[in-house]
């Protein structure tokens, strides 16, 4: 007996694409009306409906069937919430979905770095938020000086890193509290320094606010603190930080500070702040230098420091590839995708039957055991 039709799984790949229930309808000859009625499950569309759907929107027909994983408003953390249009909201919360689905198939295969991110129910003021940070910096094996990679890091602790598309350019990041944690980072950023605090960002979500919904400025100020103190712990930035002379800030100084970190200026400033190292009117001082010299965005010493490049997922479909042959289109028969739609998802080519090559990076995190 043939399954029921889910609304659910055409609202979400209509909305991974972007696509509006007009641009649908367009596609497949129908109205906007027939859709949504659709969508909302007072229709059922026939099997040759069903074909052009999928024909449409990248998967297979099954996929409208399937009913897979969809995660609750309260593991989705945002960063720009506020400002985020209802549509590209919608759409980046279905990348995330769609990776945490392609994620939870390929677990069935290979054995992940085990999940290590520590959860804390209560948060009475900042300082219990600094001392988390010191804690995560100790479970970690950081210790106190500058963290090498904080995608490396993410992903050692259990964590898939990705990124979407830079025409989503209202929001900086997204995480995803499922059982496997994802970070989907924006690809409109170049600063390796903002993405490094995007993610320290999220990971604080994962550690301070498990089960919450988040976005308002209390959740996002708490992550905001976790990831200043993550990147640059207390003590450090109490001894290192170059003060400067009088009213006069030390950009020298900062700059060099900066370069050792990999934390932008307007970062460190705003630490410095936080920790009382500098007073309120040095600060906005520094706040409106940085606007005036064109750095409030891009700082001068960003093309000095490396991108920070995801491994896991590549390594991932690299490992299948290479010890099982489990190719592209294989993952993408078995979870009802099409291939182009599969690489859309991860943003970068995967090993194929066409003969593209297998990467051969052998570097952290380790994969882990293939399945038997």
């Amino acid at each position: 007996m043939r399954s029921t039709f889910s609304g659910a799984e055409l609202r979400l790949v209509r909305t991974f694409h972007g696509l509006a229930l007009d641009d649908v309808a367009a596609r497949i000859g129908k109205t906007r009306q027939y859709i949504y009625k659709i969508e909302t499950e007072q229709a059922q569309p026939t099997e040759e409906l069903t074909a052009d759907l999928a024909v449409a929107l990248g998967v297979a027909p099954q996929f409208f069937f399937a009913r897979g994983y969809q995660a609750g408003e309260d593991q989705f953390h945002f960063r720009k919430l506020a400002a985020t249009r209802v549509g590209i909201k919608q759409s980046v919360i279905a990348r995330g979905t769609m990776i945490a689905r392609l994620v939870n198939w390929l677990e069935r295969d290979l054995i992940f770095p085990a999940l290590h991110i520590p959860e804390v129910s209560r948060i009475a003021d900042p300082r219990d938020i600094e001392r988390v940070a010191e804690i995560c910096r100790n479970e970690w094996g950081v210790g106190t000086g500058p963290i090498a990679d904080t995608v490396r890091l993410a992903e050692h602790v259990g964590a898939v890193v990705t990124s979407f598309r830079a025409t989503f350019k209202e929001v900086d990041a997204l995480s995803v509290s499922a059982s496997r944690p994802i970070i989907v980072r924006s690809e409109a950023k170049e600063s390796t320094c903002r993405h490094r605090f995007d993610v320290a960002h999220e990971l604080g979500h994962f550690v301070l606010h498990e089960g919450q919904i988040t976005g308002d400025r209390l959740t996002e100020g708490d992550a905001n603190r976790f990831a200043s103190a993550l990147l640059v712990p207390r003590g450090m930035m109490v001894r290192f930080f170059p003060r400067g002379t009088g009213s006069r800030l030390d950009w020298k100084g900062i700059s060099e500070f900066k370069l050792a970190w990999k934390v932008s200026k307007a970062a460190i400033l705003y630490r410095a702040r936080q920790l009382d190292l500098i007073t309120e009117a040095k600060y906005r001082s520094g706040v409106i230098t940085l606007r005036r010299t064109g750095e409030a965005t891009r700082e001068r010493e960003d093309n000095l420091i490396a991108q920070e490049t995801p491994a896991l997922l590549t390594r991932a479909f690299d490992v299948l590839a290479t010890r099982k042959g489990i190719m592209k289109e294989d993952i993408a028969t078995a979870i009802n995708w099409s291939p182009e739609l599969l690489e859309e998802v991860v943003g970068f080519p995967i090993p194929s039957r066409s003969g593209k090559a297998v990467n051969q990076n052998k570097e952290r995190p380790r994969v882990w055991l293939v399945k038997a």
